[in-house]
């Protein structure tokens, strides 16, 4: 255990800090990545919408799941990391034809819903 110290208007106060978890030390790191973090969460938001409007599923369909675990899959392993751009603008197209065809197929269906119903990660999404 540390203890932390801290000077407070004159007041030194003393606070035992527990070491992180597991759980948290993981967030730490998924927090030290916003961007990455940020498309995941984008896309999730997109195959979601896509597959509970257009194929009028209640949860995700398998195929839908598959893509959401391929597209995470791929942002963790992004060579451009932190820096990278959209992914239709990289110059390296690091998803297999089939499921880039049916990424494409999920974002032009969901891109202008999510101006409905998740307004601010499609404003982020745009200006991204």
């Amino acid at each position: 255990m540390e203890v932390l110290c801290r000077i407070y208007d004159q007041f030194i106060i003393f606070a035992e800090v527990k070491p992180a978890s597991k759980a948290k030390r993981k967030q730490m790191e998924t927090d030290k990545k916003p961007r990455i973090t940020q498309e995941k969460r984008t896309v999730e938001i997109m195959i979601r919408l896509y597959c509970r409007k257009k194929e009028k599923n209640a949860t995700l369909c398998p195929e839908c799941e598959e893509l959401l675990r391929y597209a995470h899959a791929r942002l963790d392993h992004c060579p451009f990391g932190e820096k990278k751009s959209s992914c239709k603008k990289c110059p390296v197209h690091c998803y297999k034809p089939a499921m880039r065809e049916r990424m494409r197929e999920v974002m032009r269906f969901s891109g202008p819903r999510m101006l409905f119903y998740a307004p601010l990660e499609a404003i982020r999404h745009l200006f991204s």
